[in-house]
């Protein structure tokens, strides 16, 4: 089984780095292979099919995290703080879709990063273009810029420690439902929320209804808190790839969840024809210039058995085209009976770059993005099953708007992403209102 995955990767293989050092490469990955998995077979298992009923609408997906995490950034606080705003996001989803939400972290393993450019270039001086930290370094340096085996490694131990991490959290009562609703109160009584207000109270009297119940807390304080990441570098995730001692089959034990880029979906490329053969639930996403066609042969391609929970497409198509561009997608893939779970990347179709130089996104657009997925979906009669946002829990000033009004002058005052605008905090909390709305509404038609 293992030697079609090596087939594999002699397949054309897009968005993989030029590697300076052949042997160096050929020791990182035979450290990576004799490593611990970071996750395990069964974890994957329950996450697809907890990802199987978000599909048939009896669950919501929600995943969020950083654009590329740094090994900087995997500290204790960083990390609480990131698995902090997902809880309060999903309680507030929880409310507004009365189903379970499905928690996913873009995190213990979002090192890579796809470039449009093999290069980059500042006056004069042209070197390799920053691929995340699990292979360069950020700074526009020559020794800086070169790709670097070792820090395949890094990212090994660096997410292992960012797993531990978010396992103390989500098990050890800091998850606890009461205490992240405490934590929605103090926002929504924010008088720059008050439109949310109502909601936290809706949600208060609840959990006030619960507890009168004699609804059992201590199982409240525990919550299931998965991982995944854009599956780009065969040189870590081949590694990592392991056969489960109890089934024989094959998982990529680098995360619970692995996803393939717009740029590396490819239906003949090395990447679609590694992620068919391992056993995770796994995702693509699909931009605006997708067909009905690549849709139905991906579905071929991934999931040909069909199997709930398999198969995610997220879709990233940009607040003026999704209405236009999902509805066929929808429609067709309806029509053939496949049943993926569909969820929506607000953050990626809707990039902008200020004058001042800074990448940014408007939080308007990505709440209009979010809110054609539902038009979509609603239309053709199919599951919104979900949403995947970059986000942090810092009040960095990365996109525009929100509730704090951030403009582009005020980009400048904390600005702190090496690649892509993530929401902040705030941010984060007020689209998880919204979209509590929306689950709302689709709920009530």
């Amino acid at each position: 089984m293992l030697a079609e995955l090596d087939a594999a990767e002699q397949l054309p293989a897009k968005q993989q780095p030029s590697w300076p050092d052949s042997a160096a490469l050929a020791d990182a990955r035979a450290t990576l292979s004799a490593l611990p998995p970071l996750v395990f077979a069964g974890e994957a298992d329950a996450l697809r099919d907890r990802l199987g009923a978000a599909a048939r609408g009896e669950a919501f997906v929600l995943q969020g995290g950083d654009c590329a995490e740094t090994f900087e950034g995997a500290t204790a606080d960083k990390i609480k703080d990131r698995v902090k705003t997902i809880l309060q996001m999903a309680v507030i989803l929880t409310y507004g879709a009365s189903v379970p939400v499905v928690k996913m972290g873009r995190m213990a393993g979002q090192f890579a990063k796809p470039r449009s450019k093999d290069t980059e270039t500042r006056g004069d001086v042209t070197l390799p273009a920053f691929r995340g930290e699990i292979v360069n370094g950020y700074d526009f340096t020559p020794e800086s810029r070169e790709a670097d085996p070792q820090r395949l490694v890094q990212a090994y131990h660096t997410s292992a420690s960012t797993l531990n991490l978010i396992r103390a959290f989500t098990q050890g009562g800091f998850a606890d439902l009461r205490e992240v609703h405490r934590w929605n109160q103090g926002f929504a009584r924010n008088p720059a929320n008050s439109r949310y207000d109502e909601m936290a109270q809706e949600i208060d009297r609840a959990i006030k209804f619960m507890a009168a119940c004699g609804a059992d807390f201590d199982d409240l304080k525990r919550v299931d808190f998965y991982v995944g990441h854009e599956g780009l570098l065969f040189d870590y995730e081949r590694p990592l790839t392991r056969i489960d001692s109890r089934t024989g089959l094959v998982y990529d034990t680098s995360a619970h969840f692995q996803w393939i880029g717009e740029r590396t979906r490819g239906v003949d490329d090395a990447h679609i024809e590694y992620f068919s053969k391992i056993h995770n639930p796994i995702g693509v996403k699909l931009g605006p210039t997708t067909d009905p066609d690549d849709a139905l042969r991906l579905i071929d391609r991934l999931d040909p058995d069909r199997i709930p929970g398999r198969l995610t497409f997220i879709t990233r198509m940009g607040a003026g085209r999704i209405r236009e561009a999902l509805p066929p997608l929808l429609e067709a893939v309806k029509a053939s009976g496949a049943q993926p779970l569909w969820i929506t990347d607000p953050m990626h179709g809707n990039g902008i770059t200020t004058e001042t130089g800074y990448k940014t996104r408007r939080f308007d657009d990505v709440v209009d993005e979010v809110r054609g997925f539902f038009e979509a979906h609603a239309a053709v009669g199919t599951v919104p099953g979900g949403i995947h946002v970059e986000l942090t829990g810092d009040d960095v000033t990365e996109c525009l708007g929100g509730v704090e009004q951030i403009d582009e002058a005020g980009l400048a005052t904390r600005y702190e992403s090496l690649c892509d605008p993530r929401l902040n905090h705030r941010q984060s909390l007020e689209l998880a209102f919204l979209v509590a709305e929306e689950l709302k509404k689709s709920h009530s038609a």
